[in-house]
């Protein structure tokens, strides 16, 4: 365990990696699903509320910001035409199952199924965005996820009471980071030569 004053430090990682998505899609460079976006910022924010309600304290922060920064990034993405990423069926099917978790959300009184259901929800929300870093790697801007991750690690290593409420979202949030940091380096790590 570190000194709970480092999870500062997370929110300095999420605020620099939030800024340069932001930026790169200003500029049309990075095209953000809105699907993804949009529903990442509820997900998050609600796992937050319910970790809160569990008495979970300054390690939800980078949680929080898990939630803060994709909503600014859904609203950049309407300023710049060319940031934006034409929607599947996929987006929409993703879609309705984020928000359909959601509602399970809010059905549970259980704070552990509400936490589930987040992390369902967050999880539908980023299957679209998944399959676009794989499929066209460079409409994504990597050093939100980056450092998001190490946002998260942080946010794990300021824990003193490790229960599910406390550690759950992090962990979720850090390998769905991954998953997406996979798809955008695959041609470097070998997964893909072409």
């Amino acid at each position: 365990m570190i000194p709970e004053q480092f999870i500062y430090l997370s929110v300095v990682f999420s605020f620099f990696g939030g800024f340069s998505y932001i930026r790169d899609t200003l500029k049309g460079k990075t095209q953000p699903n809105r699907v993804s976006f949009l529903l990442w910022s509820l997900a998050p924010l609600i796992g937050c509320a319910a970790a809160l309600k569990a008495g979970v304290g300054w390690p939800i922060l980078p949680i929080f910001m898990a939630g803060f920064t994709p909503l600014v990034i859904f609203f950049a993405s309407f300023v710049n035409k060319n940031a934006y990423w034409k929607l599947t069926t996929l987006d929409y099917i993703c879609g309705f199952l984020s928000l359909l978790a959601l509602v399970f959300y809010l059905l549970s009184d259980l704070i552990i199924l509400t936490i589930v259901f987040a992390i369902l929800a967050d999880f539908f929300a980023g299957v679209p965005t998944i399959v676009k870093s794989w499929k066209d790697p460079q409409s994504e801007s990597p050093l939100l996820y980056i450092l998001s991750s190490f946002g998260n690690i942080i946010g794990l290593l300021v824990i003193t009471d490790w229960t599910f409420a406390a550690y759950g979202f992090g962990i979720y949030l850090i390998l769905m980071n991954s998953s997406i940091l996979l798809g955008i380096y695959q041609k470097r790590l070998g997964f893909r030569t072409t």
